[in-house]
């Protein structure tokens, strides 16, 4: 498995609250499966994100990464590889807090797009060349490119 990491913003002085999740990069027949969040971004708008979450204690970022694609998009899918690493700050409540998310490549297995929990509003499939664009988060972006550069050399 191949390990790439996005490189974090400066840290912010005096950031102590740490984050770790798990996401993934679900594709089938050239599309990735993306979700819209209930919870929106700071300034209201709507995000268009990968499936991820926090990795629960006991479970490996793997476990976590596949329990939160079933959770978040109603998809079961199975890990082809470690795509790489995110790490950013964020801001909730006037606290800064660091986050590092590692993605996984998943292959498609079964699934309904409308069996997803109550966090999300909305799931679709969109084509993976259309995602390098159009997901909201930089790291997200780059986390579909490995997943086509992957994809690209096996062909």
């Amino acid at each position: 498995m191949s390990s790439k990491s996005s490189r974090p913003t400066r840290p912010p002085r005096g950031s102590q609250a740490r984050e770790f999740s798990a996401g993934g990069v679900v594709v089938r027949d050239g599309q990735v499966v993306v979700i819209v969040p209930t919870r929106r971004a700071a300034d209201g708008s709507r995000v268009l994100a990968l499936p991820k979450g926090h990795v629960d204690p006991g479970e490996t970022p793997i476990e976590a990464a596949r329990r939160e694609v079933r959770e978040e998009t109603g998809i079961l899918a199975e890990a082809v590889t470690e795509l790489g690493e995110s790490r950013y700050w964020y801001r909730r409540d006037g606290r800064t807090i660091g986050k590092r998310v590692t993605f996984f490549l998943f292959d498609y297995v079964e699934g309904d797009t409308e069996d997803h929990d109550d966090e999300v509003e909305e799931v679709r499939w969109i084509a993976l060349q259309d995602a390098k664009t159009a997901l909201t988060h930089t790291a997200e972006r780059e986390m579909v490119a490995l997943a086509l550069a992957y994809l690209a050399k096996d062909r």
